[in-house]
């Protein structure tokens, strides 16, 4: 039998009815990379030796009567994870051979729930690209169509994933970082809510793995089923033992509601700064339909919707202020006899990155305070919603694009250019309050490449839009494994 691209609930029950072993499995998996990923270069860091000795491990364990919730199942993760033993670089030559001595907080709940770490996945330079490829470890090329990414900044994982290179995965989500790569390989990965994940131990080689709370970034899974993202996400989340485990423990709110019928659901597939892609908006119709065909409340439009215009301006402005904190100081000063020429009118999103990298703290804490009002009036909207379901970017997989200016660079929407960046706008609407997300596949586009939508739900209601991935998986189908590339 072919345990490849079977998902992890149902690899565990093999184990458990004595279909398999986790040796097994893990050479299975092991198999395959040594043969396939030489073209698609997805798990740049393989740990195999390790992985066979904690196979056999599970299996002994399991001998004895143990079943932990991933005992003995071949999992990647992300290369910007540390993991004790192996290198962690984020893709900076000068960190070639930075080795951690401690696993990051979320690898260690990985092993204690029992998973065997096959190595870790690409990424982009420092984490800050929409595409995977660094000097060190290469491109990662989209399994669908090898002239095309595989998303940034977790592409290594959703590659490994749609390839079959283990059930799981684990990467992270500042700007769309967990979403994009799914929509791009048509795996699912959810971002989980603000604070429910701890990312100790997922920092650059240069800082010190230490407990603090981050402004708009996450951890979160990655899987090829809804159900398995549940399963992940029940391992992943918790405070983090050093700080608020101390005094806390998690209960998650159960799902609201069972069956797709119950569900109020906002559906957009239009914003004010780019168009959507004809694929991507048929992706968006598609699911759009499936709910409706289930009995859904689907609405188009709301005046209770924080205005899309000013999210996408607030959440530029966070995410790239922050971007410039290790700037040289003669940057920094070019950066600033730039913004100062910029109109007063000019309002676009390349205008607000500019700014942004230039703000004082007073300027970071308006629009901090205007983010608060953006977070109120979405505790507002669930109140009579359960769901928004939009794109994740507007289009499919692009084509690899290296220029070393990423501001150059340009996203083709149906013909017309874009600005590289303006494509993290939907993606933006979630992370800017600190919502959940999950990406689920929504069919192929006219060339066959996968098409993802987002799911968003209400804050720390994870289990809300995951339960609405299971139920749309079930109506319109979810992972397939892409054709063998030639």
């Amino acid at each position: 039998m072919t345990w490849n691209f079977l998902t992890a609930e149902e690899l565990a029950a093999a184990l458990r009815a004595g279909e398999v072993t986790s040796a097994e499995l893990t050479d299975d998996a092991i198999t395959r990379i040594e043969r396939d990923d030489k073209a698609v270069n997805s798990v740049c860091v393989p740990d195999f030796d390790r992985a066979r000795a904690a196979a056999r491990a599970a299996d002994r364990a399991r001998a004895r009567g143990e079943d932990r919730p991933l005992l003995g199942i071949p999992v990647t993760v992300k290369e910007s994870y540390n993991i004790a033993g192996l290198p962690t670089t984020w893709g900076m030559p000068q960190y070639r051979n930075h080795l951690p001595a401690e696993d990051a907080v979320q690898v260690s709940r990985l092993k204690d729930a029992g998973a065997v770490v096959l190595g870790k996945t690409n990424v982009p330079l420092g984490l800050q690209d929409i595409q995977s490829f660094n000097e060190i470890h290469g491109t990662t090329n989209n399994p669908w169509d090898h002239s095309r990414t595989s998303g940034g900044s977790s592409g290594g994982s959703a590659a490994a994933l749609a390839s079959g290179f283990g059930a799981l995965s684990i990467g992270s989500d500042l700007a769309g970082s967990l979403r994009t790569p799914a929509h791009f390989c048509g795996v699912h990965a959810h971002k989980p809510s603000l604070g429910l994940v701890p990312g100790r131990g997922m920092v650059p080689p240069d800082t010190p793995a230490l407990p603090f709370d981050h402004d708009l970034a996450v951890v979160g899974p990655m899987a090829r089923s809804a159900r398995d993202l549940g399963l992940l996400l029940d391992v992943m989340a918790g405070p983090d033992p050093l700080t608020s485990g101390v005094a806390h423990d998690l209960r998650l709110p159960p799902t609201r509601h069972e069956r797709i019928g119950d569900f109020r659901v906002l559906v957009l597939d239009d914003h004010p700064f780019l168009p959507t892609g004809a694929a991507v908006r048929a992706g968006v119709g598609r699911v759009a339909d499936a709910l409706a065909d289930g009995g859904a409340r689907v609405e188009r439009h709301s005046p209770l919707l924080p205005d899309l215009a000013e999210s996408a301006t607030l959440y530029t402005q966070l995410l790239f202020s922050g971007s410039v904190a290790s700037f040289p100081v003669e940057s920094y000063e070019e950066l600033r006899v730039r913004a100062a020429g910029l109109s007063a009118d000019d309002r676009s999103l390349d205008a607000a990155r500019l700014r942004a990298m230039v703000f004082s703290h007073r300027d970071w804490m308006a629009a901090n305070t205007r983010r608060e009002l953006h977070r109120h009036a979405w505790r507002q909207f669930f109140a009579d919603f359960d769901a928004v379901v939009c794109p994740i970017t507007p289009t499919p997989a692009f084509p690899h694009d290296h220029h070393p200016d990423p501001m150059a660079r340009r996203i083709d929407i149906d013909g017309v250019g874009f600005a590289y960046f303006d494509q993290l706008v939907w993606a933006g609407l979630a992370t800017l309050p600190g919502l959940p997300a999950t990406a689920v596949p929504a069919g192929r586009s006219p060339e066959g490449l996968p098409v993802g939508v987002q799911i968003i739900g209400p804050m720390f209601e994870d289990r809300t839009p995951l339960r609405l991935a299971e139920l749309l998986e079930q109506r319109i189908g979810g992972f397939q494994a892409p054709p063998k590339q030639t």
